[in-house]
């Protein structure tokens, strides 16, 4: 089994920053895909950014230019960077992981138990 532990998470004013980890564990043998995703009360589960394991990134359109997101390989870590936060960003963020378990084996989808962010004065 594969667990996605994140944290960062917390209350922040209009404008403010924060940082989200998420570490991965577990059995893996190699991880594709790490990226956030996010949920508003009321809204689905909506794509926040991803990045490969070349680093290759994706970004939704509402946090382009604000958010970034990193990963550390070695330790199957991936970050993310927030700025110029909005009431809007507020939400739960989920990291997910594509994840090889092991040699031949098919990729995964993996996903933390969410960490709330709320931008608020």
């Amino acid at each position: 089994q594969v667990q996605l532990v994140e944290s960062g998470g917390g209350l922040v004013q209009p404008g403010g920053s924060l940082r989200l980890s998420c570490s991965a564990s577990g059995s893996i043998f190699s991880v594709y895909v790490m990226g956030w995703y996010r949920q508003a009360p009321g809204n689905e589960r909506e794509l926040v950014a991803t990045i490969t394991s070349g680093g290759r990134t994706n970004y939704a359109d509402s946090v382009q230019g604000r958010f970034a997101v990193s990963r550390d390989n070695a330790k199957i870590t991936v970050y993310l960077q927030m700025n110029s936060l909005k009431p809007e960003d507020t939400a739960v963020y989920y990291c997910n992981a594509e994840v090889k378990p092991a040699p031949g084996s098919a990729y995964t989808r993996f996903w933390g138990q969410g960490t709330q962010v709320t931008v608020s004065s």
